[in-house]
This record gives structure tokens, C-alpha cells and sequence, in this order.
């Protein structure tokens, strides 16, 4: 199925390079660590993104590369364009033809006591890429971010932390693959090491450049992204890679961390070491349309873990929006719109049968399934995603937790 991303990359960055950047009053889309929004009721136009980050489209043919190289079909996410860029995925393909090691590295800076539906995306992505590739992984819990960016104590941070652990473990990983840690208590010397070489290559201008900063920010704000990019470098992991610093990552994330990894690509050349890849993923769009992402701030506009069946039914029926006409006689004769229509964007990220997909895209667009119907279809594939996390979280104990933060070694040998 073909990616839904405007084909032509090419012709946009043509385009820029005659007519200039766009202005801030043509830009709709901002895109920042803290802050997606845009004025599209299709939301992200993630082809002028590509163009503006300076990265990759994941087009068919490197996607079949991936195919040929793993042996593995590509997931349903890949497929469809929800991974849609990257930062030299050639260069993790390479290694694998060749035998030569990487990781995977990935993270969630906790702001609620539950992921929601779009925090789940890259760790079931990352999961399904670490089966194919067979190889470490790293996860990272900025608690030491959330402290500094929102009104919580210390103590409530390192909760929220533990308790997110909890619903990163119900995805399926293995602790004898997967070192999970939380900031405020892993930092052995190797990782600060990393961290002050990585402030010592970055300049302040550069730091307000890349993130925006202001004289107002507190220091740690312009300190933080230094703690980010440390765990690209292996050697932040002595107990698994030893000292070496010749071992890339691949990071499976969300386009909005970017700005991170450009700091640390750029602190990796300068200092020697393995730059990081990247493969990066739209957003799951709220429930009041694609102009925002999921906020765990904002109750509302996304679907918790923790939800039950039943609020999970409520929230769909009364904030998703629907792509369809006013009424049912219209909607018949016009047909609904899958682009904004949230119930349908639902299916397109977690309805395994491509075929399915494709039928229902069809028939709504006919005006043949009504939006109600639609958004049954929906309830249903979320409630099941939902209900297979919380079954198997009811085995994560803290002891559990403890089998993947504690310093252990992996089944690897570098």
C-alpha cells in the first residue's frame, strides 16, 4: 500500500530553492519537542517537513530493501507511512548485510501515570524492529526533563517514570535484550563523560538555534538535550558495549525529537564517534482532528492504557472526529472523508489486514458505512489493543521493572 505522503520530495526542495523559505504566515505546521499543531484539517504535511529537517523520505524502494536485507515483510506501519523518514537507515542496513553490530534507542519523557495511544506507537514499532533485527536495545525515561519543564516534584517525576516502565514492559520486551533506565538514577561516569563532551562541542547559539531557548529558560533546559544524546554513543553503557563508541544506534521515534539527534549527529562527527539513524513517525492525531497530537495534558484528546472499555467507547463516540456528512441521506450520496477522519486514521495505525483496510476505506468514501459505523469499527480495534496491553500488565511487577533497569548484561558479546 502506498505510503500517504505527497510523492514528489524532489520538486518540493526545487521549489524552496526558487521561492525561499516559507514565511511564518505560509508555514501552518509547527513542530517542536514541546509543541505540534497545525492549521490543516489534514494535519502534518510531513513531505515540507522532510524538506525542512533536511532528512529522508522511506520510500517503496528502501522499504524493499529492508524487506530484502531482513527477510521480513514490512510491518503495517512502514507500509502505510507512518514511518516516513529517516537519518541514514542505509547505513543500519549495511551493517546488517555485513554482520556488523548496532542498537536500537528509543525513550518517553513521562508526563502521566499511563501512556496513551500515541506513546505506544514507536514502542510497538521498536519491538517489532528488534525482533527483526535481533539486536539491544536501550530505552531512556527523561524524568530529569519533565522535572525541569513542568510543575512536579522530583519524587512524582521518578513515579510517573516507573509507572510508564510498567506499560513499556506490556508491550513485549525482554529483559535479557532490553536495558530500560531512568535519568535521575542511571548516570555511571562513562554516560556524564558523554554528556560534558557533548556540551563541549555545542555551542550556545547553536543550542538556541536548534531549540529556542531563551535568556527566561532556566540552565537545565539548555543542559538537557546533551542527556538526550548521550545514550547514541555505546560507550554511555559500559555493561553492554564495553568503551567503544563505534556502535550506532537506530532510533525508532516521533519526528518532533529530531532536533536532539541533529545536535548530537553534528556532537558525534566532531567528537569521533558513531553518528546516530534515525526512523521517524507521524503523529497519532487527537480525537478533535489531525491539527494536534495526542496530549497526555489533555485528557480528552487521546485514549490511556488505563481507559476502560467503556471510556474508551464514550470517547471515541463523542470526541473523535468524523470525516462524514451532516446527515445520513448526504453521506450516502456524497461520501465520508477517511483524510480527517480520526476513527479511519485509528485503524490505519493499529488494523493489521491491509485488504480490510482498503475495503473500508472504499466503502466510506462511497458513503457506504456510515460514521457511526465507522467509529464502532474503531472502539473495536482500540478496546483489543487496549485490553491485550492491560492483560499482560497485570504481570509487571516492580520486580519486573527491576529485571530491566538493573546493571545486567545482555544476551549480546561485543
Amino acid at each position: 500500500m502506498a505510503a500517504p505522503v505527497a510523492e514528489n520530495v524532489a520538486a518540493k526542495i526545487e521549489e524552496l530553492k526558487v521561492n525561499g523559505v516559507a514565511t511564518e504566515e505560509e508555514d501552518t505546521d509547527k513542530v517542536t519537542p514541546w509543541e505540534v499543531t497545525t492549521t490543516s484539517a489534514t494535519g502534518i504535511d510531513y513531505d515540507k517537513l522532510i524538506v525542512k529537517f533536511g532528512c529522508g523520505k522511506l520510500d517503496e524502494e528502501l522499504i524493499a530493501r529492508f524487506e530484502r536485507v531482513t527477510g521480513h515483510k514490512a510491518c503495517p506501519m512502514m507500509r502505510r507511512g507512518m514511518f516516513f523518514a529517516h537519518r541514514n537507515l542505509q547505513e543500519i542496513l549495511d551493517r546488517k548485510e555485513k554482520g556488523k553490530p548496532f542498537y536500537l534507542y528509543t525513550g518517553r519523557g513521562a508526563s502521566s501515570g499511563s501512556l496513551h495511544l500515541g506513546h505506544l506507537v514507536p514502542f510497538i514499532f521498536t519491538k517489532w524492529l528488534q525482533e527483526v533485527f535481533d539486536v539491544p536495545l536501550i530505552i531512556q525515561m527523561t524524568d530529569d526533563e519533565k522535572f525541569l519543564w513542568k510543575d512536579m516534584k522530583v519524587d512524582d517525576a521518578k513515579k510517573m517514570a516507573r509507572e510508564n516502565m510498567k506499560d513499556i514492559i506490556s508491550v513485549g520486551f525482554d529483559p535479557s535484550k532490553t536495558f530500560i533506565f531512568n535519568d535521575f538514577d542511571y548516570m555511571c561516569p562513562p554516560f556524564y563523560e558523554n554528556v560534558v563532551k557533548i556540551w563541549k562541542v555545542v555551542n550556545t547559539n547553536q543550542g538556541r538555534s536548534i531549540f529556542g531557548f531563551t535568556p527566561e529558560d532556566c540552565m537545565g533546559k539548555a543542559a538537557f538535550p546533551a542527556i538526550e544524546g548521550a545514550p547514541c554513543f555505546a560507550s554511555s553503557f559500559p555493561h553492554i558495549f564495553g568503551k567503544r563508541n563505534d556502535i550506532p544506534c537506530l532510533i525508532p521515534c516521533a519526528i518532533d525529537q529530531d532536533p536532539y539527534f541533529r545536535m548530537t549527529r553534528d556532537a558525534a562527527h566532531k567528537l569521533k564517534a558513531a553518528k546516530p539513524c534515525l526512523i521517524f513517525s507521524t503523529f497519532l492525531p487527537a480525537l478533535q482532528g489531525a491539527q494536534t497530537k495526542m496530549s497526555a495534558s489533555e485528557p480528552n484528546t487521546c485514549i490511556f492504557l488505563d481507559d476502560t472499555p467503556k471510556q474508551i467507547k464514550n470517547k471515541i463516540n463523542k470526541y473523535a472526529f468524523s470525516g462524514g456528512q451532516q446527515t445520513v441521506e448526504e453521506h450516502r450520496a456524497k461520501g465520508g472523508n477517511c483524510d480527517v477522519d480520526i476513527s479511519f486514521q485509528f485503524l490505519r495505525f493499529f488494523l493489521e489486514d491491509d485488504q480490510k483496510l482498503a475495503e473500508i476505506r472504499e466503502k466510506y468514501t462511497k458513503g457506504e458505512i456510515l460514521s457511526g459505523e465507522l467509529k464502532a469499527m474503531a472502539t473495536q480495534e482500540v478496546q483489543k489493543i487496549v485490553g491485550e496491553m492491560a492483560e499482560r500488565r497485570k504481570s509487571v511487577t516492580d520486580e519486573t521493572v527491576n529485571e530491566f533497569t538493573k546493571i545486567h548484561d545482555l544476551v549480546y558479546k561485543f
